[in-house]
C-alpha cells in the first residue's frame, strides 16, 4: 500500500480543489496536500489567467471607475501585456501575447462595453459585482483544529441579464460545437457559486458562460445559459460534504486512491502521469516538480520552504 506523508488538512476548499479530488484523490493529495507543481507553467492557465486579467481591469475601468470605452479596454489590453509578461509560448500552441491580445480585442468587438447587455451589477456599498469573491463555513469541522472548514469561490462578474441576476464567466477553448454549452449544466463550478452569491444575499438564476476559441488562423464564441434552481443548490451542498468525509477518510488511512482511468489522459494527460508510471514515484516528483501552495483565498500560489 502506497501511503503519503502526513500533511495538514485543508481549512480552505474550492471548486478546483474539489475538481480535483473527484477525478483523482492521488492527483489532489499529491497537489494540493503535498503542494507538488510542474516545473513548467501550463500555457493554457497562464494565459488563459492573462486573458481574465485584461477583462477584469477593462470592466473595472468602464463600470466602476466611469472611463470611456477605448480608455477602458486599453488598460485592459496593458493588464493583460503586463501579466502574459515574457513567457515562452511553445510554438505548437496558438495561445501567443499576440493572440491573446487578439482574442481580447475579439471579445469587446462582439461583446463592446457600451452595449453589452450583460451589465455588472451593483452591491452594497456601490462597488460593481465584478470578480465577486465569498469564503463561507461549511457543516463540517476540519479534524486537526476543529474548525469549520470554508468553502470559497471568486467570479468573473455578476451581471443583470435579460430581466434577471446571473453569474457571468469567461472561457477560452481552442475549439467550440454543439456540445459545448451543454458541459456546463452540471458543473459543480456554478453551482458552488450559486450557493455563495446566495449566502451573501445575492440570489443567481444561473450563469452566462462566454466561450473564445482561441486558434492560430482564426476566433470565435459562443454564450451559453445554464440554471440553477435552488434543489440543485441543495444537492450540490450534500455532495460536497459527502465528498469532503470521503476526503477526511484517506487523510486519516494515510492512503489517496489512484483512479487509473480516463482521468489519467484528460487534457493532455494527468502531470502525474509519469510518476503513477513508476514503481517508484518520489524520483519523478522531485525532479519534474516543485513545492507551491495554492491559496483558494487569494488564488495564488507560493513556494514551500522547508516542511509542509
Amino acid at each position: 500500500m502506497s501511503k503519503l506523508e502526513r500533511f495538514p488538512f485543508p481549512e480552505v476548499l474550492d471548486s478546483s480543489m474539489m475538481s480535483s479530488f473527484r477525478s483523482c484523490p492521488r492527483k489532489w493529495a499529491l497537489e494540493y496536500g503535498l503542494h507538488y507543481k510542474p516545473v513548467t507553467t501550463s500555457v493554457h492557465l497562464h494565459a488563459g489567467g492573462a486573458y481574465a486579467k485584461g477583462l477584469e481591469k477593462a470592466r473595472e475601468a468602464y463600470f466602476q471607475h466611469n472611463l470611456p470605452a477605448d480608455q477602458a479596454r486599453a488598460q485592459g489590453m496593458k493588464a493583460l501585456f503586463e501579466s502574459y509578461g515574457d513567457f515562452q509560448c511553445p510554438s505548437d500552441s496558438a495561445k501567443s501575447l499576440e493572440r491573446m491580445a487578439g482574442a481580447l480585442e475579439f471579445y469587446f468587438e462582439r461583446y463592446p462595453l457600451e452595449t453589452d447587455p450583460a451589465v455588472p451589477i451593483t452591491l452594497p456599498g456601490g462597488q460593481r459585482g465584478i470578480e465577486f469573491s465569498f469564503a463561507e463555513p461549511l457543516e463540517i469541522n476540519n479534524p486537526e483544529t476543529g474548525n469549520p472548514i470554508l468553502y470559497c469561490g471568486r467570479m468573473d462578474t455578476i451581471v443583470n441579464y435579460a430581466g434577471s441576476v446571473f453569474g457571468e464567466d469567461d472561457k477560452t477553448t481552442s475549439s467550440l460545437g454543439a456540445s459545448w454549452p451543454r458541459q456546463w449544466d452540471l458543473r459543480s463550478q456554478f453551482t458552488g457559486y450559486t450557493w455563495g452569491a446566495g449566502k451573501a444575499g445575492i440570489p443567481l438564476q444561473g450563469f452566462l458562460v462566454r466561450g473564445i476559441s482561441i486558434l492560430k488562423t482564426k476566433y470565435d464564441t459562443m454564450e451559453a445559459i445554464t440554471y440553477r434552481p435552488a434543489w440543485q443548490v441543495e444537492r450540490w451542498y450534500e455532495q460536497l460534504h459527502r465528498d469532503i468525509e470521503r476526503m477526511m477518510r484517506m487523510w486519516n488511512e494515510g492512503y489517496f486512491d489512484y483512479s487509473l482511468d480516463a482521468a489519467c489522459n484528460e487534457y493532455g494527460g494527468c502531470v502525474f502521469r509519469q510518476a503513477c508510471i513508476s514503481k517508484d514515484p518520489q524520483p519523478w516528483l522531485n525532479n519534474g516538480f516543485i513545492k507551491k501552495r495554492w491559496n483558494p483565498l487569494t488564488r495564488t500560489e507560493d513556494e514551500v520552504s522547508g516542511s509542509i
